[in-house]
């Protein structure tokens, strides 16, 4: 399903829900209840429980996207030491140069067209894509520097197939939602709790105040779609690209 439809159908959900229980609640009304009067002490609860929540919302959408950045930082890494693999092999023999250059750009066309999708829908990356940076590794690892020239450039290149490693382990592992379900419990309990601060205020007689209150737990929808959206680092709308490794390796998606 879209994400945009996910939003949509989230905030027409809070908002129907609002206004299905305000008149509910207009209904069930007895004749001589005053909406004025209500005790000062649920307006000052109402108030703090919507600044904690809001602070908690604040938390949980800065916790996100700051998952997200560093996702998209472990594709940049790996992406920039591949293509310094590929820069530096030019000290080496042309065969070893090209066998080298091949089995990064075999690797790379791997990620962008196969391993991604994998990422995306399943959540982890290949076992072939592990296969074929091993060999990249041994092509690396496994020639012997036949002149001093070309075991200045030997250590770096070792350090560099390293890099790209660790980068990929840490990509790896940013698949996964980086939201702890118990977290999750206690945003949408919440948002109920909140939305349901607004009844407890009796705001329910006036177009006026069920406007402001269908925009109210719209919003609050919306704040909830936007930290599920951020949730998964690689999966979804607004999520980390393999763009570093087409800027880097223009021809790895053909």
């Amino acid at each position: 399903m879209p994400e945009w439809l996910v939003l949509t159908l989230a905030m027409l959900a809070a908002c129907a829900l609002v206004v299905f229980i305000t008149l509910l609640r207009n209904r069930a009304a007895s004749e001589d209840e005053d909406p004025s009067e209500t005790p000062d002490v649920i307006e000052y609860m109402t108030m703090w429980i919507g600044v904690v929540y809001a602070i908690v919302l604040g938390l949980a959408i800065a916790g996100v996207w700051e998952a997200r950045s560093v996702a998209q930082d472990h594709v940049r890494a790996e992406a920039q030491a591949l293509h310094e693999i590929t820069e530096r092999v030019r000290v080496y023999p042309s065969d070893v140069r090209e066998r080298i250059r091949e089995d990064v750009n075999t690797y790379v066309g791997h990620v962008v067209t196969i391993e991604w999708k994998a990422m995306t829908e399943e959540g982890k990356v290949t076992a072939r894509g592990t296969e074929l940076l091993d060999q990249v590794r041994a092509t690396v690892t496994d020639y012997e520097p036949g002149t001093d020239f070309e075991a200045q450039a030997y250590q770096p290149l070792v350090d560099q197939v390293a890099e790209a490693d660790r980068a990929r382990h840490a990509r790896a592992d940013s698949t996964e939602s980086t939201m702890p379900a118990v977290v999750w419990f206690g945003l949408i309990a919440g948002a109920v709790i909140t939305i349901g601060m607004i009844f407890a205020l009796q705001i329910r007689r006036t177009p006026r105040e069920l406007v402001l209150a269908v925009l109210f737990s719209a919003l609050i929808a919306f704040l909830l779609f936007l930290i599920w959206d951020f949730d998964s680092p690689y999966s979804r709308g607004v999520a980390a690209s393999y763009q570093p490794f087409l800027d880097l390796f223009p021809n790895a998606g053909n």
